[in-house]
Formats: structure tokens, C-alpha cells, sequence
């Protein structure tokens, strides 16, 4: 996975073309690229995300944002009785605590 201005894209192998090619994640526009080697394939996801950008401000468009900051949750009652609990006895809002136990979980798994 690679990542540039705050995007991430996939890139997958094609082994009977002999190419490399990625899609920009998590946003609903389709931005695609294509290339022969790892590091052309990271300088076609910048070019074709600069390009995608630099196309929606011609257009007077915001473009997709991967991430609006928000999370949907949802869980059992009985597992809100917990969350509240916990994060009563952390001194912290529902929202701060859990921020702050998944961010720590997810860097785990990254960093793992």
C-alpha cells in the first residue's frame, strides 16, 4: 500500500500483462494507474492523483476525501455499558477513549 496526500492506493500484480496497477482507496471516484516497476507505479499513483486533483479544481469540485473523520459505530447494548464504564473510569468522553484505544490498537497491527 502506498500513500500520498493523505490518499492510499492498492497496487496488485498482473502476472500475464507483466504490469503493476493500483486504484486509489476509500473514495468514490475511480483514479487507476499502471506501471512496470514498484517505484513507477509510486510516481503513476502521484501523477494520477495530482491529475485527479488538479481535474476537480477545474471543475469547481471538492474531490473525495478518503477519510471525513468520522467512524460509525455500533455495537450491543451490553458493549456500550462497557465502553461508557471504561471510559468514565479513563476521565474521558466515550468518543476521546475510544479514539485513543483504537489508534493504539491500530498502530499495533501496523507496526506488527
Amino acid at each position: 500500500m502506498m500513500t500520498y496526500k493523505g490518499y492510499s492506493a492498492n497496487i496488485e500484480v498482473d502476472s500475464e500483462a507483466e504490469i503493476l496497477f493500483g486504484r486509489v482507496l476509500d473514495i468514490n471516484d475511480v483514479v487507476t494507474f499502471k506501471a512496470q516497476t514498484l517505484e513507477e507505479a509510486r510516481q503513476e499513483f502521484q501523477n494520477s492523483l495530482d491529475d485527479y486533483l488538479e481535474f476537480c479544481k477545474e471543475l469547481g469540485q471538492e474531490p473525495d476525501k478518503p477519510f471525513s473523520g468520522k467512524l460509525p459505530f455500533r455495537t450491543t447494548p451490553e458493549h456500550h455499558r462497557k465502553i461508557f464504564i471504561a471510559a468514565k473510569k479513563a476521565g474521558k468522553s466515550i468518543n476521546n477513549w475510544m479514539d485513543e484505544v483504537l489508534i493504539k490498537a491500530a498502530e499495533q497491527s501496523i507496526n506488527t
